[in-house]
């Protein structure tokens, strides 16, 4: 079984994958993103076992990406809501998504488009540079230490 902590690593992709980095927590943070807010929404989209999607469903509420909010009282039941950190997210699935459909989609093609709900136009995730705003190539990217 694969650690969940990545242990001296100093690197906030590592940090990020403590938290999101399961294989059914961004299939979960998706859904809630496409709209699936309950339990058995979430069982019956993902084929995943009721202990493991209430363990899931934990995590991300306690690491404040989703918030449970009760919508029925007897019995108790709740739905799991997005929360900034959680919508924050959306890059990255999206970035995610785009990366699979260009490489790993059938004859078929994609099974979804991400639309802009203002005008239905295709969404996609670009690297812009913060300082002269130009759309970056891959290869004009690096990381360097912050000193």
């Amino acid at each position: 079984m694969l650690r969940r902590i990545y242990e001296g690593q100093d690197c906030s992709l590592a940090h990020a994958l403590e938290v999101v980095g399961e294989r059914w927590s961004l299939l979960i943070v998706r859904n809630v993103l496409l709209g699936i807010k309950r339990f058995d929404g979430h069982l019956g989209d993902l084929g995943i076992a009721r202990n493991v999607l209430s363990d899931r469903l934990n995590r991300l509420v306690e690491y404040g990406i989703l918030e449970r909010v009760r919508y029925q009282d007897r019995p108790t039941r709740y739905e799991y809501h997005i929360t900034q950190m959680g919508r924050d997210l959306t890059p990255a699935v999206v970035a995610l998504m785009q990366w699979g459909d260009r490489y790993l989609v059938g004859e078929s093609g994609p099974p979804r488009r991400i639309e802009h709900l203002g005008c239905d136009g295709a969404v996609r995730v670009e690297l812009t540079c913060e300082r002269c705003t130009r759309p970056l190539m891959n290869e004009e990217v690096t990381a360097r230490p912050v000193t």
